[in-house]
């Protein structure tokens, strides 16, 4: 559910976004503040770097987030009436996303755009997320600028206020690094590396939301969204970590919750996972990739890692942090992946040949796999997103000397459609 400076001003719960919810701040009168803009009309379309709206969107990711809505006149930075702000399409979109990344340095992703109510009263509300990037700043020509709000206004930073936001800005990424270093040690720890290679995969929220604890209803729903979604990522054609954890019955952790390993005969040891849910937002993810069961019907050795194994460990992890973000309300997450091995000889990813069995010519020897990192948006459109499950994978696979992804095949995007 959204909860944001619109509901908080009307005094409403978290709920969608909503015509209803703008016409009870407008009755209201609300006032304008640090995180709530009112504006009559939308920017133009063309030229529209070179208007208010990148320095209105850096100046409210300066100051921790808010809304700017489109739609609403304002008297004395109070809301007295509704006005309608025109056709509003996807191209249009497009522009506000793409001069909130072109126009402001750095970048402001995650934008949300709502449209809202019909002709006569149409409405674009604008989110715009809490950023740890600061300052983002506005450039014209030479001249460059750190734009923050002051209340209702926007004014400009002095040198120790942008002193103090780079400052913050490295601190944040101190801790953020930190907080994958704890999550990843702590998926790492205990595991039975030296006889097969571990998948160990976690995420952390980079400016985590502040909510109540999820409930295990909620854990347990999350966990069965996920299940779903990573099928959509990768097919059943692979070992998924998500087959062997109790996805109906999440147990209490220390602030999370833990999908425990169900993979407990000796038969099935070579599929032990664990999944756990954070309340915060972050997801862990440990799985054996390791000496998996070959086509052949013979065991693969511990340091043998099947591609398709980190593929559908890969699907399911970006699965759990999509549907976790949505049950949190998070946007941006911090990712790392690593594969830990502890024996004696180089760790293997196997790709498959075109019968379909393991094939190791290609493969380049690790002693030691470098964990993979990156970031997400939640927030971003399914298909970017899908992509970035892509991308992931394929980053994995091509350090152990492997190229193609073959299970992950996100469907085709226009050009103009990558580039927002």
């Amino acid at each position: 559910m959204t909860f944001t400076a619109l509901h908080r001003a009307a005094g409403a719960d978290p709920e969608p976004l909503s015509d209803a919810l703008l016409n009870r701040a407008v009755a209201l009168g609300v006032p304008e503040s640090s995180d709530l803009d009112w504006k009559s009309e939308l920017p133009p379309a063309k030229g529209m770097a070179q208007t208010d709206f990148p320095k209105d969107v850096a100046a409210m990711a300066n100051s921790g987030g808010g809304v700017i809505v489109f739609g609403v006149r304002e008297l004395q930075k109070a809301a007295v009436s509704r006005v309608d702000v025109g056709d509003f399409d996807e191209n249009y979109e497009r522009s506000l996303r793409s001069v909130a990344i072109t126009a402001i340095s750095p970048p402001v992703f995650g934008l949300k755009v709502h449209r809202l109510g019909t002709e006569g009263e149409r409405a674009v509300i604008v989110e715009v997320p809490a950023s740890v990037d600061g300052p983002h700043l506005i450039y014209r020509n030479e001249y460059f600028g750190a734009p923050v709000r002051n209340d209702a206004d926007t004014v400009w930073m002095k040198e120790r206020q942008i002193e103090a936001m780079y400052r913050a800005r490295f601190d944040e990424r101190r801790h953020a690094t930190e907080a994958l270093d704890t999550l990843f040690a702590d998926a790492a720890t205990g595991r039975s590396s030296a006889m097969r290679a571990w998948l160990i995969a976690v995420a952390h929220p980079r400016v985590p939301a502040l909510r109540t604890r999820i409930t295990r209803d909620e854990a347990r729903q999350v966990l069965s969204k996920t299940e779903e979604l990573a099928l959509v990522y990768a097919g059943r054609s692979g070992i998924h970590p998500l087959e062997s954890v109790d996805l109906r019955n999440p147990r209490p952790g220390l602030r999370r919750w833990v999908a425990v390993n169900t993979a407990t005969e000796s038969s099935s040891a070579w599929k032990e996972s664990w999944i756990s849910i954070h309340h915060d937002g972050s997801v862990t993810l440990a799985a054996v990739v390791g000496g998996h069961r070959a086509r052949s019907g013979e065991w693969l050795e511990g340091r043998h890692v099947r591609s398709v194994a980190v593929e559908c460990a890969i699907a399911d992890l970006m699965a759990l942090l999509c549907t976790t973000a949505e049950a949190t309300g998070n946007d941006e997450y911090d990712i790392r992946v690593g594969i830990e091995w502890s024996g004696d000889l180089p760790l293997m990813i196997l790709t498959r040949d075109n019968m379909g069995y393991d094939y190791a010519d290609v493969s380049t020897p690790l002693h030691r796999y470098t964990p993979v990192e990156t970031t997400v948006s939640a927030s971003e459109s399914s298909v970017d997103f899908y992509w970035h499950v892509h991308d992931l994978a394929e980053d994995c696979l091509n350090q152990g000397g492997v190229s193609n992804v073959q299970m992950i095949h996100p469907p085709t995007r226009d050009q103009t459609s990558s580039q927002t």
